[in-house]
């Protein structure tokens, strides 16, 4: 039997210990009561703390936010160890937060536990563990060595494997030793990166290198099958879009609980996984992949990073950040659809490739994107292709940890005929706006003049070595002088050579060294070429040629020396001058290769064909094709105006052994530009050029268009050729013409090229036209160039002032207005009046109606007023050539309404309401002055109770809570200064009344009966209630009104058959509807009937009555303010039930505003358009003499 290992914190007596499930995962809850207060309740965890993994030293921290009613204590505790030490752990709580610390400054090795958050209230408790590492960084001297440990095996306290060391714990290398870092690119690089880090680290001897090379793959392969499984999609760090630089990798842990480490130049780089979002360096896990994301690039985040497991090396890569600025940044570009975008940067050094970024996503060359990227990689270009709306956003470029970034605006095409697709666009847009070849070229300046400064000082630095170096040749030592020793010359010179004394000779030599020595050549065929030697001392020296030794006698060669430079000229290159050539002086030599050949060559009739420009139409590929003799290390580029092509996007290139060819697709207009092909080889290089001509539409012709000369009958235009031909000449022109204020355009004519200018000769008297001008050349019809104002045949003739205007009615609301025609229409017909307004006491004018939009008649009503504002008006005719003379201006007018006497619109002179629901008497009214109103009960004044709601033209009387005592007649007086007026409404407060008393039958005569009944005790309260009185015969056992509208308590039934049995019922009726029913007794018995004889089986009689029931019922509606709604419910029973609806208990089955309809049982209520009156609970009952059904619902009206 298990037993359960007790908390530290356990239940008090009398406490029960309820488990509970926390919101957050990891969090364990335990109830100390069974029921808990409303408005408290037990502790929980909102944010808990999170593991974290660091390296000794540094600060560590948890944090967490608790939750409970009342207010939880926060405590912390260690698996294996005390939290009481202040020096090494501090709580604290922020109340502005709501957050509770747990800090341990200089975390050390042995603070790495499972640590506790306990949260306690009275109602219970929350626990929480959380994990905190601590990574070791190098040898703890404080831990006491293994004892059996040998000293040879102190290497194997060493956490990390590789040799790459931080710069602080670096050892010095030896001379020819290489950097540690070299064998660690390697070993996670591709091989196409080999000989880019082989050239970086200067490694020569490839052979040795992938020797050793593979050697070392072996080896830390075994190292790594200790803990990974599989390594693979190795990808080294990149610059992102949103200015991030991340590596990746895919690891196949044994062991996911294994330790990861990141470093960089050796030196390890703390981070956490749930902390990441707030710390430079960060770890994502997804499945099995490693992505580690440095944020906020600086420069000194360049270095080797690594990543480890567990000590073990399993990827390492290099991040580089050139010294780069941007002279000039992409700018913002707005295109129209279909068009060309164009973003353009300038760089201050040469960059092969810079990164580009479209709404954060990395964009390649391809079918939409252009990459370009100039000759001497300081110019760089991105071309959106075919702008959408879809491709609106910020684009960015990115070299090095450098960016800039700007908007792509995409407009709609205004000139897309519509139903059809805009037509692809020939231009481009954007662009920096400055001269970026100019900025490139003052910069490629700057940039030789500092390498050639840096040359100079390098120079001027070894030639101070080698001069000091032959003074301390020159410079003999010092001997001692032999007395009597003289070598024979005068002054006792000493012998150049040497010293004898005692027998023995000293020589003074002087060291001989190389300053600059040879390297590889490639001459040309039957040129002349040198090779030249400068050493450090004056000193003879040796030519060879492939080891055999050149004099001054061998042919084809001259061998010459002029103090310290040393020349060996190769008169006429041939191929047998192809060799090693090396110089030795002394100890020391130097050699290099000299390589004949000739420069690359065309075939002239090649040539001659490839110079053919090649002429296409827009959106047509243009192929280009040229043979070469094949040679060895031919290098082929192909340049369209200077810039090289790249294979991708629109480009493509295919190079083969004897000739090479280009495919431009999809071409535009703006492609027209010239294709030059290279050759180039060590010898030098030669071009071909041909030109690319894409035909096109013309442009449309250059504006603006000029008014030559304009008469009553005559409109000359004039303009100039497009700027653009499309490739090929104009053949004509097209002059459409449209009539000022009409959508038509007509073709008026064309003209051919040569002639610029059209006479317009079909012109109407002061009528206005607009104009525009297409180009044609064999390709199509140009875009339009259209006038910017209308032009107006001859000269502008207006009409004459019409009548001043007369006032014919005015209200508050409108003002009607009349006037006369102009006596002088100066002989142009007028096609309409423009109506102006002032107000009094100001002086703007205001127009009324727009000179497109003319009044036809002699009149108009001005609803644009003020109530009570005093205006004048005045009139002017409006002609072809547009509005004439104001008239003089009418007499002041106020905005008011004229007196008249109150009267009432349309009222209702009765009403009926049950009792208990509101009574609401709506009257609407009208009179000038605004009347007084006043209500009566009975032509004595209404009760305090009765409420009156006056509005503007409206008066309501309101009795919240009617009883039947509320039954009146209510009169409404009007009254104003011109008069007075009343009206009675008659308002019957009243219930559904309560059933007759019994009924009794008595036979009169033959075939009939004589009913009566006690009179219904509401007949006294009300007057217009009566009777209704149904029959039912055993022949139909159907029930039937025989008797209505009765105000007696008697009733003679006819037609009484003798041997059926008849049943009769007695209702009151009032406006409410109907009494429950009073059953009369059986009537009538036929005792001569033949009874059937049993067969074995018992009878049984059918009977289709039955009470009301609600098959569907109502639904729950939440329509919009203003829209319809429908409302429908099924409903059955035997006899047909009478349905009434009903609103907050009010029923609505006499409400205009509402349409009620019952087919075959399906009872709909419809309401045209839904306001805020309408919201409430809607009822609707249905009842017949055999009981009654309901069904409720709500309606919410949404604003």
């Amino acid at each position: 039997m298990m037993k359960k290992s007790q908390e530290a914190i356990g239940t008090a007596t009398g406490q029960v210990g309820i488990k509970k499930k926390s919101r957050v995962p990891g969090v364990m809850i335990t109830q100390y009561v069974e029921t808990i207060p409303e408005g408290q309740n037990h502790p929980d965890f909102t944010r808990k703390p999170i593991a974290l993994t660091i390296q000794e030293g540094k600060f560590a921290f948890f944090k967490a936010i608790v939750n409970g009613e009342p207010k939880p204590t926060v405590t912390w505790s260690r698996n294996n160890g005390d939290v009481s030490d202040p020096a090494r752990y501090q709580t604290k709580y922020d109340p502005v937060t709501d957050e509770h610390t747990f800090e341990m400054v200089n975390v050390s090795p042995d603070q790495a536990d499972t640590y506790k958050c306990f949260a306690v209230n009275e109602h219970g408790r929350a626990v929480v563990t959380v994990v905190l590492n601590v990574i070791e960084v190098g040898f703890n001297k404080n831990k006491a060595k293994p004892a059996a440990a040998p000293v040879e095996n102190f290497s194997t306290v060493l956490k990390r494997k590789s040799k790459v060391r931080p710069k602080k714990e670096a050892v010095e290398r030896k001379e020819g030793e290489i950097d540690p870092k070299f064998w660690e690119l390697l070993l996670s690089a591709d091989k196409k990166d080999y000989d880019r880090i082989c050239a970086e680290f200067g490694i020569t001897d490839f052979r040795w290198m992938l020797k050793k090379l593979n050697e070392m793959k072996k080896e830390r392969k075994e190292e790594q099958a200790e803990f990974v499984k599989s390594i693979s999609n190795l990808k080294p760090i990149e610059v992102a879009g949103d200015g991030t630089a991340s590596l990746e990798i895919d690891l196949d842990l044994i062991e996911p609980s294994s330790r990861i480490f990141l470093y960089k130049d050796g030196q390890m780089v703390p981070y956490t996984k749930e902390l990441g979002d707030k710390m430079k360096h960060t770890l994502n896990l997804t499945g099995k992949k490693y992505i580690f994301s440095i944020k906020d690039l600086m420069p000194d985040d360049a270095g080797l990073y690594q990543i480890d497991v567990e000590g073990v090396n399993v990827f390492s890569t290099e991040f580089k950040i050139p010294p780069i600025e941007f002279l000039v940044k992409i700018q913002e570009v707005t295109a129209t659809e279909r068009q060309d975008a164009v973003f353009e940067a300038v760089l201050s050094n040469p960059f092969s490739k810079i990164l580009w970024f479209g709404k954060n996503q990395p964009l390649e060359m391809g079918d939409k994107y252009d990459i370009e990227v100039s000759e001497d990689k300081l110019i760089h270009r991105l071309v959106v292709k075919d702008c959408m709306v879809v491709d609106k956003g910020i684009y960015s470029a990115w070299a090095g940890i450098k960016s800039c970034n700007a908007w792509l605006l995409v407009e709609p095409d205004k000139d897309a005929k519509k139903g059809k697709p805009a037509e692809r666009k020939t231009t481009r847009a954007g662009g920096s706006g400055a001269n970026l070849a100019q900025i490139a070229q003052q910069q490629q300046e700057k940039l030789v003049k500092v390498r050639e400064e840096i040359t100079e000082i390098k120079a001027a630095k070894v030639k101070e070595a080698v001069e000091a170096a032959v003074t301390a040749a020159a410079e003999p030592p010092p001997v001692e002088a032999v007395p009597g020793f003289t070598d024979g010359r005068a002054g006792g010179e000493m012998l150049e050579q040497g010293i004898t004394h005692s027998g023995t000779s000293k020589a003074v030599t002087v060291e001989t060294g190389i300053k600059s020595g040879l390297g590889d050549i490639y001459a040309l065929r039957d040129k002349q070429t040198e090779f030249i030697v400068n050493t450090l001392t004056v000193c003879d020296g040796t030519w060879f040629k492939d080891g055999e030794q050149l004099t001054a006698k061998s042919r084809g060669y001259r061998i010459s020396q002029d103090g310290l430079c040393h020349k060996l000229t190769v008169l006429k290159c041939g191929d047998d001058d192809t060799a090693m050539y090396s110089f030795v002086a002394g100890e020391h030599s130097t050699k290099g290769k000299l390589t004949v050949g000739d420069v690359p060559v065309f075939d002239p009739d090649d040539l001659h064909k490839f110079s053919r420009p090649v002429i296409i139409r827009v959106g047509q590929n243009a192929a280009f094709k040229m043979p070469y003799p094949p040679q060895d290390g031919l290098v082929v580029r192909w340049f369209k105006d200077g810039v090289e092509l790249k294979d991708g996007a629109g480009s493509k290139i295919v190079k083969e052994s004897n000739h090479s060819r280009l495919l431009l697709r999809d071409c535009l207009r703006s492609d027209t530009s010239g294709i030059t092909i290279q050759l180039q080889n060590p010898f030098g290089a030669v071009e071909a050029k041909s030109n690319l001509i894409v035909l096109d539409r013309p442009g449309p012709p250059d504006g603006p268009v000029e008014l030559v000369e304009t008469t009553s009958s005559l409109i000359e235009i004039a303009w100039k050729p497009p700027t653009d031909d499309g490739g090929s000449a104009v053949t004509n022109y097209i002059i459409e013409r449209q009539q000022a204020g009409q959508g038509l355009w007509a073709v008026q004519g064309d003209v051919s090229a040569d002639k610029t200018a059209y006479r317009d000769r079909n012109v109407a008297h002061g009528k206005r036209y607009n104009y525009r001008i297409f180009a044609q050349n064999p390709q199509g019809q140009s875009d339009a160039l259209e006038t910017t104002d209308s032009i107006m045949a001859g000269v502008l003739i207006l009409s004459g002032p019409p009548g001043a205007p007369t006032v014919v009615s005015a209200s508050k609301t409108c003002i009607t207005l009349t006037w006369t025609p102009p006596e002088n229409d100066r002989g142009v017909p007028i096609i309409g009046y423009q109506l102006e307004k002032r107000k009094k006491d100001t002086h703007s004018w205001v127009v009324l109606n727009p000179l497109n939009e003319p009044i036809e008649a002699l009149s108009y009503a001005v609803k644009d007023v003020t109530e009570g504002a005093e205006y004048e008006f005045r009139v002017a005719a409006i002609n072809e050539s547009g509005a004439g003379d104001p008239s003089p201006p009418s007499a002041m007018v106020c905005a008011k309404n004229p007196n008249m006497r109150p009267r009432f619109k349309d009222p209702e002179d009765f009403i009926v309401v049950r009792a208990g629901n509101s009574v609401r008497v709506k009257v609407n009214y009208e009179g000038e002055p605004p009347p007084e109103i006043t209500w009566l009960r009975d032509n004595e004044k209404i009760s305090p109770w009765v409420n009156v709601v006056n509005t503007e033209g409206t008066s309501t009387l309101v009795i919240p809570s009617s009883k039947r005592s509320d039954s009146a007649i209510y009169t409404i007086i009007a009254k104003n200064s011109v008069g007075d007026a009343m009206f009675d409404v008659e308002v019957r407060v009243t219930d559904q009344p309560k059933s007759p008393g019994p009924v009794a039958i008595e036979q009169t005569v033959q075939g009939r009966v004589l009913l009566s009944w006690s009179p219904s005790p509401d007949e006294e309260l009300d007057d217009r209630l009566y009777y209704v009185v149904a029959e039912h015969e055993s022949g139909t056992r159907v029930w039937k009104n025989i008797a209505d509208r009765l105000f007696s308590h008697t009733y003679t039934a006819v037609n009484i058959q003798p041997g059926r049995e008849y049943h009769f019922r007695v209702f009151a009726k009032n406006d409410m509807g109907l009494s429950d029913p009073s059953d009369s007794p059986t009537w009538g018995v036929n005792g001569d009937r033949v009874p059937l004889a049993p067969n074995g089986c018992g009878s049984m009689e059918v009977n289709f009555e039955r009470p009301p029931s609600i098959l569907v019922p109502l639904k729950v509606h939440c329509p919009p303010k203003g829209y319809q709604l429908y409302m429908t419910c099924a409903v059955r029973g035997c006899p047909t039930p009478s349905v009434a609806w009903f609103l907050n208990n009010v029923c609505i089955n006499s409400d205009d505003h509402y349409y009620i309809t019952n087919a075959f049982g399906v009872c709909s209520l419809y309401i045209l358009r839904v306001g805020s009156q309408d919201g409430g609970e809607y009822k609707i009952v249905a009842e017949n003499p055999l009981g009654h059904a309901q069904c409720t619902t709500k309606l919410v009206v949404k604003e």
